[in-house]
């Protein structure tokens, strides 16, 4: 490493070492976070019978707090994948990076709230403007 910087593949692609072990502790940490938070505390929150019903019922309230839970993790692993983009020296796939991240963050909250999470149009035009503006970096 020569001033924080890996050279991966010889003559390929130079990355910044720092964002590199960033973007690891991200992934890893969207992992411990997902798993811990399922097991030890979505599955106990959801045995409650006081729960708020949100829309009418429960059941929206429990996937709600679930998607939204787990969106923490898309959205570090989104930022993991930017760092790694601008280690490799490439705003532009860092952008589209974040743009894919709001995307699949739409998906899963129409999917999950059978669209009636109204997030969903919002990150919708988040992620599809961004990928647009990533053409001009």
């Amino acid at each position: 490493a020569v001033n924080g910087r890996w050279s991966l593949l010889s003559g390929g692609i130079v990355m910044n070492a720092w964002l590199v072990t960033a973007a690891a502790g991200l992934g890893a940490v969207g992992v411990a976070h997902s798993y811990l938070g399922e097991r030890y505390l979505l599955m106990r929150l959801f045995r409650r019978d006081d729960l708020p019903r949100v829309f009418g019922s429960a059941q929206f309230t429990k996937r709600t707090l679930r998607f939204a839970w787990h969106l923490t993790t898309v959205a570090w692993w989104g930022a993991a994948a930017a760092m790694l983009a601008v280690g490799a020296g490439s705003p532009r796939l860092a952008v589209q990076a974040l743009s894919v991240t709001f995307l699949v963050t739409a998906l899963v909250t129409l999917g999950a709230s059978r669209g009636r999470h109204l997030a969903w149009p919002v990150f919708l035009l988040i992620g599809l403007t961004a990928w647009v503006g990533a053409r001009a970096v």
